[in-house]
């Protein structure tokens, strides 16, 4: 993945002198841009979205995908120094190839704070004007939250709560009784004190698995049952990390029903 967002970076910058006063880049690649989480492909790179607005003519380019967009007040953008469309627009524009868990990664992604790209009321507002013909972004809307910072931790999180378990609270700091920070905690039943964590990691230093061995024995401390989802807990069958972290709630006290 890392070298296919190389490779777009590299076919933008290349592209990108020969654009005309009246094109910017749009849809997933002014997204890619703005550091926006993509969508897994198999394939060797991804398209260039390049577009305008009626009455200017579509963008016809090798290597391009030109898009003649419908006649709308610019709200364009400036993302290392390349011309795009508001983010807000880009993502109601993902639409046409994303699924509705695509949309929520990346909306997940605009909305944190740190980012300070948008609101889920920009995104609402954004689907009040454009539209949602196949009604994905209304249903991606509905799973947004502000606070997931990474991809895995926004689909652990759906996994999690399509199969009837709690919403989690994102990423809460744990503090011991003095106030002493412990960790940061990427999902957590407070109530419950249960903390799933996904670790996609397939390489780590030995340093690096020592200091989050660490960790985990700092959170267990405090007594929370630190849930430590891997890659095969939720590939190919996601029902052994949904078990894994049900098996936890119950222990504390969960039953389904309740929050």
């Amino acid at each position: 993945m890392e070298e296919l967002k190389r490779v777009l970076l590299d076919d933008i910058r290349g592209i990108a002198p020969a654009l005309t006063e009246h094109q910017f880049f749009s849809h997933e690649t002014g997204l890619a841009l703005l550091g926006t989480p993509l969508p897994f492909t198999s394939a060797p790179r991804r398209a260039v979205h390049v577009s305008v607005r009626r009455p200017h003519p579509q963008p016809r380019r090798r290597g391009v995908i030109g898009h003649r967009l419908q006649q709308r007040e610019p709200a364009r953008w400036a993302v290392q120094g390349l011309p795009v469309e508001h983010p807000a627009r880009m993502w109601r524009q993902a639409v046409a190839h994303w699924s509705v868990d695509d949309l929520i990664v990346a909306g997940d992604f605009l909305v944190h704070p740190r980012n300070s790209l948008l609101t889920i009321d920009d995104l609402w507002e954004e689907v009040l004007a454009g539209g949602d013909v196949r009604g994905r972004l209304v249903r991606a809307l509905q799973e947004i939250r502000v606070g997931s910072e990474s991809p895995e931790e926004t689909r652990l999180r759906l996994l999690l709560t399509r199969a009837g378990l709690p919403e989690p609270d994102l990423n809460v700091e744990l503090r011991d009784s003095t106030g002493a920070f412990i960790a940061r905690l990427d999902l957590a039943y407070r109530k419950y004190r249960v903390a799933p964590e996904y670790d996609g990691r397939q390489h780590a230093s030995d340093e690096q698995f020592a200091k989050d061995a660490d960790r985990w024995d700092a959170i267990r401390r405090q007594n929370w049952d630190h849930v430590r989802i891997l890659s095969h807990h939720v590939r190919p069958d996601p029902r052994i990390a949904v078990d894994k972290v049900a098996r936890a709630l119950v222990a504390a006290g969960w039953h389904p029903g309740l929050r």
